[in-house]
């Protein structure tokens, strides 16, 4: 999965995984964002689960043998 990471004018750091809507945080440093979004990436489909609701990337990650 691509994580994007820019410097805002600000002098933090945002990074994004565009692949999971929602997937965005803030750090400084550098190094502090992308954690931040690879725990988010980690969380949110686990998040939906918990919910109900659909989390299509779990599909690339598990396969359920009957």
């Amino acid at each position: 999965m691509n994580i994007e990471v820019e410097l805002e004018a600000d002098g933090r750091w945002i990074a994004e995984a565009q692949a999971i809507p929602g997937a965005l945080a803030y750090g400084e440093p550098h190094e502090a964002a992308v954690a931040k979004v690879e725990s988010l990436v980690l969380r949110i489909p686990a998040d939906r689960l918990d919910h109900g609701e659909p989390a299509a990337e779990v599909a690339e990650v598990f396969t359920v043998n009957a």
